[in-house]
Formats: C-alpha cells, sequence, structure tokens
C-alpha cells in the first residue's frame, strides 16, 4: 500500500488528537458499511464543519478512506489548498473526481448549509437553513444515490458567534463568498481553538428519494420537495440529539 499523502497523515493526526479533546462519539457508523456508494448530506456546524471533520477520521478507520467532502470553491484559488484538498480526496462541485469515487463505492459527503448555517450568531443553533440550494439533489438524482441524513450535537457549541457572517461578507463583498464573522472561542475565530465542548455524530437511514415515484432533475418544484424532505430528516436527528 503506497505511502498515505503528507495532508492526510497530518490531517489524520489532528483530528485524532481533537476527538479526544471533543469526547468524540457516532452513532449509527454501521449504516455506510457495503460496497454501495452513498450521499452522505449533513448539518454545518460552525463554523468550520469541525464535526464532519471528526466523522470524517471514524470513516477512515473504519472503511479505509476518506469521506470525499464537496468543499467550498476558495480552496482552489492557491496551490497550497489545492494540494491539500487534492491529498485529501475533497472535491469541489460535480466533476470527474465525484464520477470515480462513487464508481469505486466510496461515499459522497455535503454540508448544504455552508457558511449560511455554519456563520451565524448564537441566535440561530441547530437550526437547518439551506435556502433553495437543489444541487445536492440533482447530484444524488444524477448518479441513482441514497441520502444518508447526518447532524451531530455539540456542532454549534464550539464558538459563540455574534453576527451573520454569511451575509456580512455579501454586504462588504468579501470575495470567493467568504464570510465576515465574529465568532469566539479561546480567542478570535480564525485564530482560536474550539470550545471544548463533547460532540456526538448521528447517522440516520438512508433514504431514496425516488422511492415513491421519478423525479425529474428539471422540475424545481420536486427538486425542491426533495430538498426539504432531507432537511426534515436532519432537523429531526438535531432536535432529537439537542433533546437528550
Amino acid at each position: 500500500m503506497p505511502e498515505p499523502h503528507p495532508a492526510l497523515r497530518a490531517w489524520l493526526g489532528t483530528w485524532r488528537a481533537l476527538q479526544r479533546y471533543h469526547r468524540y462519539r457516532v452513532h449509527g457508523l454501521e449504516r455506510l458499511d457495503g460496497e454501495e456508494s452513498l450521499l452522505l448530506v449533513a448539518y454545518h456546524g460552525r463554523p468550520i464543519a469541525l464535526d464532519q471533520c471528526l466523522l470524517s477520521v471514524s470513516v477512515y478507520d473504519r472503511l479505509g478512506y476518506m469521506l470525499h467532502g464537496v468543499t467550498h470553491r476558495a480552496v482552489r484559488t492557491n496551490r497550497l489548498m489545492t494540494w491539500v484538498s487534492d491529498g485529501l480526496g475533497f472535491v469541489t462541485g460535480d466533476g470527474p473526481e465525484v464520477a470515480q469515487a462513487i464508481e469505486r463505492g466510496e461515499h459522497i459527503a455535503v454540508q448544504p448549509g455552508g457558511i449560511r448555517e455554519g456563520c451565524r450568531s448564537f441566535r440561530h443553533r441547530y437550526e437547518v437553513d439551506w435556502g433553495t440550494r437543489v444541487g445536492f439533489v440533482r447530484l444524488a438524482l444524477r448518479y441513482g444515490l441514497r441520502v444518508v441524513p447526518i447532524a451531530s450535537h455539540g456542532a454549534d457549541d464550539c464558538f459563540i458567534g455574534f453576527n451573520d457572517g454569511y451575509r456580512w461578507g455579501k454586504r462588504l463583498g468579501i470575495p470567493a463568498g467568504l464570510p465576515a464573522w465574529l465568532g469566539v472561542g479561546f480567542g478570535i475565530w480564525p485564530l482560536a481553538l474550539p470550545l471544548p465542548a463533547p460532540i456526538t455524530t448521528y447517522i440516520g437511514e438512508p433514504i431514496d428519494l425516488q422511492d415513491a415515484g421519478v423525479i425529474d432533475p428539471e422540475d424545481r418544484g420536486a427538486l425542491l420537495g426533495a430538498q426539504r424532505r432531507i432537511a426534515s430528516a436532519v432537523q429531526a436527528l438535531l432536535s432529537s440529539a439537542v433533546a437528550l
């Protein structure tokens, strides 16, 4: 077996340490077993989906590969970030890397809320907010992927946000869609360590989007209906976890 990419070695070492720091647990990991490629659709914990980074290590240790996360397009703006992204197997859209991963039976992971969910104030915690984004639904339909809802308790407790970074980023015209967010942990983000909140990830039952009939990928109304179905499943996981 070839030596892991340096970025992958660093990633696994860092996030294994943070798994201990956050007393990380995951329920339902066995639902990702098997040779079927799945689309993992998760709530975006603040501010950089720490919980999904922690989950990626658990998936790597169980399945032997990294989740192919669909990341922010800003990672392609310089060579270093591109090198890191390629080493970790991340993708930034529905390109050839996605098709190749699916052919190998490997899982794709998305957080449709992105910075819209991740960089909000403390007044909005554990609330799914995907707007009208349906690209991930088209991705699932294109490749016939079942969708797995994922949510984590503790994901919004690692930083305290004071504004809507998504909206402020747009108002200030920050390039690449990046946020203007004021958040604090042990310091001010992004130069801050997260607070040591315990994090537990819950993996739901896979959803077949076309179990009630074929969805036309050109029918935006049908796509929005499928999006709401998935969002409701993720919100239900969040609400149940927070209530525990």
